[in-house]
């Protein structure tokens, strides 16, 4: 009995653990106060717009004056052309989200007026000012089943401070009253319909733009990035952090990975709007999907070798180390054929980024008639170091390589000296390789960014076991040129 209790005991620890692991992002974007204000701004100014929108219904009703009797009143075609929010400032709550205050915003109003007392009857246009319109804004922050992130309108209050009223007409006496009875009722509907529109704009404004940041990128016709939120994004004191999911995977067939992502501590940097946290776990998922796919698969003919390059892909090039293949296969053209048997590993730290990939190199003699005859199978061992820079949506990269050793693992022309082709392997690698890779690594893997988002006044900074991108954003209207 205790060992089956001990045994689900420790079935549910590994469990939690396995959970827990699960839950640990492989990218993380930070979103610091100076980002959150640029946001702001733009986010004001859509308000605006919206508040400017705002219809106000007509408001009628009666009211009694001593020894005069019961007067009636309407307004009507009420126009609001003008809504101004000079003062306003978006705050970090922790653990809950976002805070928009306005302060000492103001409106102009214009509309109709009628009044009717026994046998006075009158009627005309009145100006109307709103001032000291106070705003609070709560924002509460999530995700939803697909990973999005959400955003919805916790609170909402309005409180108006002022309001002044001019109205034309001959009888200033009663147009005083009757100010008085409908200031407190028009305060009312003010005050609730700007919440409305607050509420309608985030619904209709910040939410779908909120649904741009991608949830999955395509590199290529056969693979993406899964940039889907693991957690609902944190409020802290100094920055707003989302943590993704950041993780290659295949278009064709997704399978699960078999290494899980370290935790990842951001450094408390605050200089730029934005900083991305890249671990080396979201590296390493490209490296083993490609790798999976048969993606790292690269074949070389005489046709693809530069002509800058002395040594040629022929049999007669190869006899000069193996004698006997000139004897087996005269003058036959050869084709070697370049896979990795294990996923490359990157390593990130302070010191630099690096890999130490093995490479095979399988090579063919092609018969006259297309078939392919199996000359022998080298293993190539390197160090490669990598350099990773950001465009304005884009991680790139670049390798250079640096030593590297040749080891024989399978004849099928005998024996030979393999350190005789350590010179003409390093050629074919340097020159026809690399620069594939590198031709792949400067297009670029995109950063998980809302539309008509761009970086610039970008820093990298190299961690241990992750690369921190630092910058600052632009956000580009639509029509903008």
């Amino acid at each position: 009995m205790r060992a089956r209790s001990l045994a689900a005991t420790c079935g549910a620890l590994a469990l939690c653990l396995v959970l827990s692991a699960a839950t640990n992002p492989g990218f993380v974007v930070r979103i610091t106060q100076a980002g959150l204000d640029y946001a702001h701004q733009h986010g004001i100014t859509i308000l605006e717009k919206e508040l400017i929108q705002l219809k106000l219904p007509d408001i009628s009703g009666d009211f009694r004056l001593r020894q005069v009797g019961k007067v009636n009143y309407e307004l009507s075609r009420l126009d609001l052309h003008s809504f101004h929010l000079p003062y306003s400032r978006i705050s970090l709550v922790p653990n809950v989200g976002l805070q928009v205050s306005i302060s000492n915003a103001f409106a102009s109003i214009n509309g109709n007026w009628r009044v009717k007392l026994y046998f006075i009857r009158d009627h005309g246009s009145f100006d109307l000012r709103v001032e000291n319109i106070y705003i609070k804004i709560n924002l509460k922050l999530g995700r939803n089943a697909s990973g999005k992130p959400t955003i919805d309108t916790s609170d909402c209050s309005t409180r108006v401070s002022k309001v002044w009223a001019h109205f034309s007409g001959k009888f200033g006496w009663l147009y005083n009253l009757f100010y008085s009875a409908v200031e407190s009722r028009f305060r009312k509907i003010l005050e609730g319909k700007v919440c409305d529109i607050v509420d309608s704009s985030v619904r209709r404004e910040l939410q779908p733009y909120l649904w741009t940041l991608p949830v999955t990128s395509k590199i290529d016709d056969k693979v993406g990035i899964d940039y889907a939120l693991v957690a609902p994004p944190t409020a802290t004191a100094q920055s707003l952090d989302v943590d993704l999911k950041g993780e290659f995977f295949s278009l064709a067939h997704r399978s699960a990975v078999p290494f899980s992502p370290l935790p990842l501590a951001l450094p408390p940097d605050h200089d730029r709007m934005v900083y991305f946290g890249a671990s080396s776990y979201f590296f390493n998922t490209a490296g083993f999907v490609y790798h999976k796919d048969g993606l790292l698969v690269f074949e070389i003919t005489d046709s693809v070798i530069p002509k800058d390059v002395e040594f040629h892909l022929t049999t007669s090039t190869f006899s000069a180390f193996i004698p006997q293949l000139e004897e087996m296969y005269p003058n036959a053209s050869v084709k070697l054929r370049l896979s990795a048997p294990s996923a490359p590993f990157l390593s990130i730290g302070p010191g630099g980024l690096s890999l130490t990939p093995v490479v095979d190199i399988q090579a063919y003699a092609i018969l006259p008639d297309t078939r392919l005859a199996p000359l022998f199978l080298l293993s190539l061992t390197g160090n490669v170091s990598a350099v990773i820079n950001v465009t304005s949506s884009h991680i790139v990269g670049n390798l250079t390589v640096g030593r590297m050793k040749l080891s024989l693992k399978h004849s099928d022309v005998g024996t030979f000296q393999v350190r005789m082709l350590q010179s003409i392997m390093n050629i074919y690698a340097s020159n026809i390789l690399l620069p594939r890779l590198n031709e792949r690594l400067a297009q670029g893997f995109p950063l998980p960014l809302p539309d008509r988002i761009q970086l610039y006044n970008i820093l990298v900074q190299l961690h241990q076991n992750f690369l921190l991108l630092g910058a600052d954003v632009h956000y580009q209207p639509r029509g903008w040129r």
